[in-house]
């Protein structure tokens, strides 16, 4: 077991592509405001139009991309989680530092930086997520507003807390990493056809995720105002929990339409046959 941790802290955590990682705006692959604000832009624009026309190619085999994609993003998730938290707990000089990283003290480079561009990167990749709702025959149902603001908002938030550096990046990494290795392997025994029992769930701890990120922040907050300066513009703390409290009305609103109203429309139906 001892022979397995130090295995995975080398590859994930001293590797030197992993350890002595800089991000460097303009410089780094993908890391330019521009190529944000273009991908961001892209995206929203094109899923309108896609939506709109209601394109959609012919035999494609779409359930068995839905599995490798579904599959790939499950194990990329549960790479991060690990990958993260190592990084963290080698990388921190003393707890507060996950909540509140000291101004001026915190150059964007070593293993925690990494993750963080990886988890950037992958908001990218799970626009995938979109295209196969617009191809499959659910599009009505599950294309919504929540959706693509969900996904133009993680895009940037992601982007932020890297390159503010914005407190909170490891945390926000873990957990909403650890979120996706469950989603990610619920749709992936839905592709192969399984329809598992606890759906709720997973909207369960997305919630619990912004609930968690809202007090999180706050707790940023309260170490930037009172004990010492945290890492990154005021501005993007304030973007951040825009994004955080929006995202948690919208979720709460989707639960409330999809579980709640319908269970109390089953009881209405009910009691008319009673």
């Amino acid at each position: 077991m001892e022979a397995f941790i130090r295995m995975a802290k080398y590859w994930l955590v001293y590797h030197p592509n992993i350890s002595n990682f800089e991000w460097k705006r303009g410089i780094t692959t993908a890391s330019s405001i521009h190529f944000l604000i273009f991908t961001d832009l892209s995206y929203i624009f094109l899923t309108l139009l896609w939506n709109y026309w209601s394109f959609r190619p012919l035999s494609i085999p779409l359930r068995l991309i839905s599995a490798v994609y579904n599959l790939f993003s499950f194990f990329l998730a549960v790479l991060m989680v690990v990958g993260c938290s190592l990084s963290t707990l080698s990388q921190m000089p003393n707890p507060n530092w996950i909540f509140c990283f000291p101004a001026n003290q915190t150059p964007t480079r070593g293993p925690v930086f990494f993750w963080g561009y990886v988890f950037y990167l992958s908001k990218i990749l799970e626009f995938t997520d979109t295209i196969l709702i617009l191809l499959s025959d659910t599009k009505a149902r599950r294309l919504s507003f929540l959706h693509v603001f969900h996904h133009s908002m993680g895009l940037i938030m992601s982007y932020i807390w890297i390159d503010a550096p914005q407190s909170l990046l490891p945390l926000g990494v873990v957990t909403n990493a650890s979120v996706h290795t469950v989603m990610y392997l619920y749709y992936l025994m839905c592709s192969f056809g399984v329809r598992p029992s606890w759906k709720k769930m997973v909207t369960d701890i997305q919630i619990t995720q912004f609930v968690c990120w809202f007090f999180t922040s706050g707790i940023a907050l309260y170490h930037h105002l009172v004990k010492y300066p945290c890492s990154g513009p005021i501005y993007a703390w304030l973007f951040c929990a825009f994004v955080i409290i929006s995202l948690l009305f919208l979720f709460l609103d989707f639960y409330w339409k999809t579980y709640n109203y319908k269970q109390q429309k089953m009881v209405t139906k009910e009691g008319h046959h009673a």
